[in-house]
C-alpha cells in the first residue's frame, strides 16, 4: 500500500497547495507548492519500513517526514498492563501512548518547517491511522489538509461476541467516542484505503455467531461498502484453504467475522470511514515487510485502468 502512490499518474495533486495546468508532477523540482507529508508508522513497524513510500511521493514533489518509531519503541506499550482500564477494556490513549504521540509531534513539527505557513499532510499506515486521529484531535486540525489512512482498523470490534478479544483494549472505542467525524471538505480531506488481498474463512462452518454489534448476520452475503474498488480481480474460490481460515481468525477478532475480505490482517470493512472518500485495492497486502515478491505492501501493480478517475480523483483531485 505503501507505493500505491507511484502507479498513479493524474495531472495535478491532492497534497499540492498551488495546482497549476503546467506542472509535472515527477519532477520535484515543479511549479507546485506541494504540502509536505508526514508518514506514521504502524503497530511494529520502524521508519525505515517506508522507505519506498518516500521515494515515491518525493516522485511528485511532495517532501516526507517519517515518525522516528524503531520496532523496540512499541515494547513501551506493555507500560498499559499495569493500568486498571486495561483488563477493563476501557483503556485511554495517555499516558500509554504518550512516547508514540510524541514522536508525530516532532514529525509534524519538523514537516511545518517545511510548509511556508501553509498545510501538511498525515499518512497513517495501520494503527498509525486512528493515532493520526487521536493527535488531530489534541493539536487541532488548522495545519492539517489531508489524512490519508492505509489499512487503518478504524472500528472498534463488537462486543459480546464469544471468542473476540478487543486487542486494543478499548483504545479504539476510546477513539470512535471521542475523536472528530471523518468528512471530505476542499479544507480537510479524509481518505481511507483498504486492502483486498485474501478473503477469510470460517475455521468451523458454525464459529460465526449472529449477536447485536455484529456488521451483519452470518448468513448474509457481505455487504459491499460505499467504497470504490479497484480492479475489481477478487474472486471468491470454492476450496478454502487452511491459510484463509487462519487469516479469517484474525479478521474475526477485529471485526467480529471471519469470512470477510481483507488485507490478510485488517478487514475490508474496518479500514473504511463513514464519512472519508474509502478506496478499496484488489490485491494489495497489509505490512510493508514480509509479502511476496510480487505482491508488495501496500503497492498497488499497474493495471490497465490504473489511470481511471475513481483512483485518481480522490488522492489527485
Amino acid at each position: 500500500m505503501a507505493s500505491v502512490l507511484s502507479q498513479i499518474k493524474p495531472a495535478y495533486s491532492a497534497f499540492s497547495q498551488d495546482p497549476s495546468p503546467s506542472s509535472s508532477p515527477s519532477s520535484s523540482s515543479s511549479v507546485f507548492k506541494y504540502r509536505p507529508a508526514v508518514i506514521l508508522p504502524g503497530l511494529g513497524n520502524n521508519s525505515s519500513d517506508y522507505h519506498k513510500l518516500e521515494l515515491t511521493l518525493r516522485q511528485y514533489g511532495v517532501e516526507t517526514v517519517v515518525a522516528k518509531v524503531s520496532r523496540f519503541d512499541w515494547l513501551r506499550n506493555a507500560a498499559g498492563l499495569v493500568d486498571p482500564n486495561y483488563w477493563r477494556g476501557t483503556l485511554r490513549p495517555r499516558p500509554v501512548l504518550d512516547w508514540y504521540l510524541k514522536k508525530v509531534d516532532e514529525a509534524v513539527r519538523e514537516a511545518k518547517d517545511l510548509t511556508q505557513g501553509g498545510t501538511l499532510s498525515l499518512i497513517g499506515h495501520s494503527a498509525g491511522g486512528w493515532l493520526a486521529r487521536i493527535y488531530m484531535e489534541d493539536i487541532g486540525l488548522s495545519h492539517i489538509s489531508l489524512l490519508l489512512t492505509l489499512g487503518t482498523p478504524h472500528l472498534p470490534p463488537p462486543k459480546g461476541l464469544p471468542g473476540v478479544i478487543d486487542q486494543t483494549r478499548g483504545l479504539l472505542n476510546y477513539v470512535q467516542k471521542n475523536c472528530s467525524k471523518a468528512v471530505y471538505t476542499s479544507d480537510l480531506k479524509y481518505v481511507c484505503i483498504a486492502g483486498r488481498y485474501i478473503q477469510g474463512a470460517r475455521f468451523f462452518a458454525s464459529s460465526n455467531v449472529n449477536v447485536d454489534g455484529a456488521p451483519r448476520p452470518i448468513d448474509s452475503v457481505q455487504p459491499i461498502s460505499n467504497a470504490a474498488i479497484i480492479n475489481n480481480l477478487s474472486i471468491p474460490t470454492s476450496t478454502t484453504t487452511f491459510r484463509a481460515r487462519i487469516v479469517g481468525q484474525g479478521y474475526k477478532q477485529v471485526c467480529g467475522l471471519a469470512d470477510v475480505w481483507g488485507d490478510g490482517v485488517v478487514p475490508e470493512l474496518s479500514a473504511h470511514l463513514d464519512g472519508a472518500l474509502n478506496l478499496s485495492l484488489d490485491g494489495v497486502y497489509h505490512s510493508p515487510v514480509g509479502s511476496d515478491d510480487d505482491l508488495r505492501p501496500w503497492e498497488y501493480i499497474s493495471r490497465p485502468n490504473v489511470d481511471s478517475p475513481v483512483v485518481a480523483k480522490p488522492l489527485f483531485p
